[in-house]
């Protein structure tokens, strides 16, 4: 059995444990080089916490054991495609790799629809039904001028 499949079904026996301990049915496993950094089940109901997605739990941990916001050179194994929020996250993490093993529809089909997510992202803020305003003029752009002078940032 190849790394990948190993370290997914890994994912796939953490999201089963974890629906003993009363989680959501998702893994998630990162790794580096072959060396496991961070694995989590999905924590959103135990920790009341609805971004506590296995995902984001897993890159938590691996970040804070690399000491770094970069997770660049990682591969996350996830027992389902990630969602939207979970999508972003690994982006913003710097993963240049996802290996799953179920995918949205199979997700749907267990009760776990991302789609109005999916469809919402694509329309304009005017249009969603969550309603988003805008005050431009707020003094909100200055935090961005002092971003920019600022000397000792970090960029991500």
């Amino acid at each position: 059995m190849n790394d990948d499949r190993i370290l997914l079904c890994k994912a796939i026996e953490i999201a089963k444990q974890g629906i003993e301990k009363g989680c959501g049915p998702f893994g998630a496993v990162i790794a580096r080089d072959g060396a496991i950094l961070a694995e989590a089940s999905n924590r959103v109901t135990l920790d009341s916490d609805p971004t506590a997605h296995a995902e984001v739990v897993a890159i938590r941990q691996a970040a804070a054991s690399l000491k770094s916001h970069d997770l660049g050179g990682c591969t996350i194994y996830c027992s389902c495609e990630p969602c939207p929020m979970c999508l972003g996250a690994i982006y913003w993490a710097g993963i240049p790799r996802v290996v799953y093993a179920c995918d949205r529809s199979d997700a749907a089909a267990a009760g776990f629809s991302d789609k109005d997510i999916y469809d919402e992202i694509m329309l304009d803020p005017a249009q969603r039904k969550i309603t988003f305003k805008h005050i431009a003029g707020a003094g909100g752009e200055e935090i961005f001028k002092a971003w920019e002078q600022y000397e000792s940032k970090i960029p991500y």
